[in-house]
């Protein structure tokens, strides 16, 4: 499975983490569709439907919960039914600035975010 050539394969270095599907009016009878799938399939949690721009995300989406021990097989299942939904998959590590850039991969077209909510964690030298 690969993305695209400059992207980097999202990797299993966290404890905790998130899912954003997003998909706008277009897109969301298949994206509300995945979510259904997502549920009953994956047995992982899932947030609400949300048809307005939540939190950073300049996009409808919802969200999906998972942990280290199911990745693997939530980041596979997510790539080979996603079609062309764009998915935003980070870490949840308590910097919401580092989670949402430096903890960030992408499945399909990155969305642009609005961090402008979050405080730049200084990096480390």
């Amino acid at each position: 499975m690969q993305l695209n050539e400059n992207r980097q394969y999202p990797q299993n270095l966290h404890h905790h983490y998130h899912a954003h599907v997003y998909f706008d009016s277009s897109s969301a009878a298949f994206a509300q569709q995945l979510r259904e799938s997502i549920h009953h399939q994956l047995g992982v949690e899932i947030g609400r439907f949300h048809r307005k721009k939540v939190g950073p995300h300049t996009m409808w989406s919802y969200q999906i919960l998972f942990q280290k021990n199911n990745f693997d097989t939530v980041v596979n299942w997510l790539e080979l039914q996603r079609k062309h939904l764009s998915i935003l998959i980070h870490g949840v590590t308590g910097d919401d600035y580092l989670d949402h850039t430096d903890n960030a991969y992408w499945l399909g077209e990155s969305v642009e975010l609005d961090l402008s909510a979050f405080t730049a964690s200084p990096k480390m030298t």
